[in-house]
């Protein structure tokens, strides 16, 4: 659902070549002046250049999500932190029941505690960024926090 608007995009953008270069080809069989073909192959060319920079940083975009998904899963505690860090984990999740937080917004809530933007969690979840803004707005409003930082700090509050 992520990239449906962009390969929604690309593949009008590939209609557009594809039909511009079908009236370059019967403008050139039917001898149309020599300006006429420059302006339509100029089109063509603009709209392959397009359609290849919208490829790559489609793959730029990939790549970069697969990486943060790797970072995430590889994200492991150090020896002798794994007994705190389930309590935390558990606390953490006692909270967001408390709180009737939806299971979307607990996976949220968790995303934000981890430090990620509001982009990187859309990416992530592959939705949108505004969808995430609204849950962590719901996420603030239930747990009767400010923001972002209000939130995480509820959480290490008790630890200082």
């Amino acid at each position: 659902m992520l990239y449906f608007k962009e390969m929604l995009f690309i593949a009008l953008l590939a209609v557009i070549i594809l039909g511009n270069f079908g009236d370059f080809m019967v403008d050139y069989g039917e001898g149309a002046s020599l300006p006429h073909l420059l302006k339509e192959g100029a089109v063509i060319l603009a709209s392959l250049a397009m359609l290849a920079w919208l490829l790559l940083d489609l793959y730029r975009q990939r790549r970069e999500l697969e990486a943060l998904r790797r970072e995430i899963a590889g994200s492991r505690p150090p020896a002798g932190s794994f007994e705190g860090r389930r309590r935390l984990a558990d606390a953490i999740q006692q909270q967001f029941r408390q709180w009737q937080l939806t299971g979307s917004e607990q996976e949220v809530g968790l995303l934000l505690l981890k430090g990620l933007s509001f982009k990187e969690i859309a990416v992530l979840r592959e939705t949108q960024e505004k969808t995430v803004r609204a849950q962590a707005t719901a996420i603030y409003r239930k747990a009767g926090v400010n923001g972002r930082h209000a939130f995480a700090a509820w959480f290490i509050e008790d630890f200082l």
